[in-house]
C-alpha cells in the first residue's frame, strides 16, 4: 500500500533535517578539534621545547656537600624546570644498557664523570639565551663543561615558528569551508520546503510568523547538533588520553571549555542565520521563481 501524501512530505522533512543535523555534527565536530589544536599549539610547543636541556659536567672528585650547593642553585633559578644528578655508577648503567654491553669490562675502570642534567622552561630555549645560559653555567666552580645539541635547539625552533604559521593559515581556510558548508546544508533544508513558505504566504501568514517555525527547528538541529559534536571530542580525547598525557594540562583545561562553549554558540549561531537569509530569500520569490 503506497503512503499517502502528508506521510511522504513529513517523511522527506524529516529526512532532511535529519541529513541536516548528521551535516552539522560533523562541521561542529571539525571546527571544535580545530579550536582544541589552536589552545593546545602553545602547550605543544611548550612540550616540546622544554625537552631541551643542558648536562653538565662535573669536576672530578666533586663533594656530594658542593653537588648539593650547586643542586640547590639551579632548583632556585629562574630558568630552571628540573634537574637530575647523574653520579658515575648510574651513568655507567645507562650507557652499558644503551651499548648492551660492559664497557667497563675491558677498560677496567669507569671513565665517565658525574653529571647535572638540566631542563629549562620554554621561554629560556632561544638560541641566544641558551649561549648566555651556557656561559653563567659555566662559572659555578663544580661545573667543567656543559653540553647541549645546538643544531637540534635550532631545528626544533624553526620548524615549531613554520607549524605556527601553517596551522594559522590552515585554522582560516577551514574555518571558512566550515562555514560555508553548514550555510550551504541548511539553506538546501529550507529549499526543499519552498512551497511551504509560498503557501504560508499565499493564506496571509507574515514573514515573520514563517520564519518562526524554521529558526525554532533550525536552532535545535543547531544545538543537538552541538550536543554530538561535544560528546564526540570529549570521547576523542578519553580514547587518546595516553598519548595527549603531558600535552593536555590543568592550565588548557579553561581555554579547552571554552573551545566547547564555543561549538554550542557557533552551532546555534551559523543555524540561526543561514535559516534566516535563506528563509528572506525564499520570502521574496515569486510563486513562478521557485521551479529553478
Amino acid at each position: 500500500m503506497k503512503e499517502s501524501k502528508p506521510k511522504k512530505l513529513n517523511k522527506r522533512i524529516f529526512n532532511s533535517w535529519a541529513t541536516s543535523l548528521i551535516s552539522i555534527s560533523l562541521v561542529l565536530t571539525m571546527l571544535g578539534l580545530l579550536g582544541i589544536i589552536l589552545v593546545n599549539g602553545r602547550q605543544l610547543s611548550e612540550y616540546v621545547r622544554e625537552q631541551i636541556g643542558f648536562t653538565l659536567v662535573l669536576e672530578d672528585n666533586t663533594k656530594q656537600a658542593d653537588v648539593k650547593k650547586l643542586l640547590d642553585k639551579l632548583e632556585k633559578s629562574t630558568f630552571v624546570k628540573s634537574t637530575r644528578y647523574v653520579d658515575k655508577e648510574t651513568a655507567s648503567k645507562e650507557l652499558t644498557e644503551q651499548l648492551g654491553e660492559d664497557f667497563t669490562g675491558f677498560l677496567g675502570y669507569n671513565p665517565l664523570f658525574e653529571s647535572v642534567e638540566v631542563k629549562l622552561f620554554a621561554q629560556y630555549t632561544s638560541s641566544d639565551t641558551l649561549q648566555i645560559l651556557e656561559k653563567k653555567l659555566l662559572a659555578y666552580p663544580q661545573v667543567s663543561e656543559v653540553f647541549y645539541q645546538k643544531d637540534l635547539v635550532e631545528v626544533i625552533n624553526q620548524n615549531i615558528r613554520k607549524i605556527t604559521l601553517f596551522v594559522l593559515i590552515i585554522s582560516i581556510l577551514l574555518t571558512i569551508i566550515f562555514v560555508a558548508l553548514i550555510n550551504n546544508t541548511i539553506r538546501i533544508s529550507v529549499y526543499s520546503q519552498r512551497f511551504t513558505i509560498n503557501t504560508m504566504q499565499m493564506v496571509g501568514a507574515s514573514n515573520s510568523f514563517v520564519r518562526k517555525p524554521f529558526l525554532k527547528q533550525s536552532m535545535l538541529v543547531g544545538f543537538y547538533g552541538a550536543v554530538i559534536a561535544n560528546i564526540l571530542l570529549i570521547v576523542g580525547m578519553y580514547l587518546y588520553r595516553n598519548e595527549l598525557q603531558g600535552l593536555i594540562s590543568a592550565e588548557v583545561l579553561y581555554p579547552t571549555g571554552i573551545v566547547f562553549l564555543g561549538v554550542f554558540i557557533l552551532g546555534l549561531l551559523f543555524s540561526y542565520l543561514s535559516t534566516f537569509f535563506a528563509v528572506n530569500k525564499f520570502l521574496s520569490m515569486k510563486f513562478d521563481e521557485m521551479f529553478y
